[in-house]
């Protein structure tokens, strides 16, 4: 299993996932990709840089604060990748095919349940979180992750478009480890990417992701305005 992880702040990678993964009771590749002076504009192109390094079975895409809390996480989540059928990526986080979120991680500084919808076993996928997922090698070698996602949001949800249309599989599993985001990132970048998916998936319909579902044939600036309106 390779570890790729971009970071800008050192201190959060050294107290959170790197002290984690230093308790971690299997092998794996750690790359980093030092991004502190900003020399990757965007999360695809950081980390397929960071890809073209591996050499593991597997590629998990994490960010800085996540934390293994359980010392046989690398172990117990390879086991579990080897039992599922035609693999294009999972995430730890993310929608079923019936759109409800769904995780047993937690997040935060003070911890909190990401979702109350727990998993017990791997299930098919809608969409995945970007704050961790894994992608098998060699499906990565023909297809990373697309650089037209310009800035550091949906790339993964990208991907799991891109790689069902491609006849592979996206994935959920049940396990346990923390982010120490509260992962509701909504900044501009998100919003100036999601037109790029509506017109790439327009055939779709709708654009799931785990901050809200997008239908690719409404301007994003009118969605937005009606979510923002049933929020008041």
């Amino acid at each position: 299993m390779s570890i790729i992880c971009v970071y800008n702040n050192k201190n959060i990678l050294d107290e959170y996932l790197i002290k984690s993964l230093n308790t971690q009771t299997e092998k794996y590749e750690l790359i980093l990709v030092d991004n502190r002076n900003n020399e990757f504009t965007s999360a695809s192109s950081a980390l397929n840089y960071g890809a073209g390094q591996a050499h593991g079975d597997f590629l998990v895409f994490a960010h800085q604060d996540i934390y293994f809390s359980d010392r046989d996480w690398i172990k117990n989540t390879l086991e579990l990748l080897y039992t599922l059928e035609n693999v294009g990526i999972v995430g730890v986080a993310g929608k079923t095919v019936d759109s409800i979120v769904r995780s047993n991680i937690k997040q935060g500084l003070d911890p909190v349940d990401v979702s109350p919808f727990k998993l017990d076993t791997p299930e098919k996928a809608s969409t995945v979180d970007e704050c961790l997922f894994i992608i098998p090698k060699d499906v990565f070698d023909k297809t990373g992750l697309n650089e037209d996602c310009d800035d550091w949001h949906l790339y993964a949800v990208d991907y799991v478009y891109n790689i069902k249309d491609n006849g592979f599989e996206a994935y959920i599993i049940p396990t346990e480890l923390e982010h120490r985001s509260k992962g509701a990132s909504m900044s501009e970048g998100y919003y100036s990417t999601l037109p790029k998916l509506q017109k790439k998936y327009f055939k779709k319909g709708l654009i799931r992701t785990c901050m809200g579902d997008w239908f690719t044939f409404v301007p994003i600036r009118l969605q937005r305005f009606v979510k923002k309106f049933k929020n008041y």
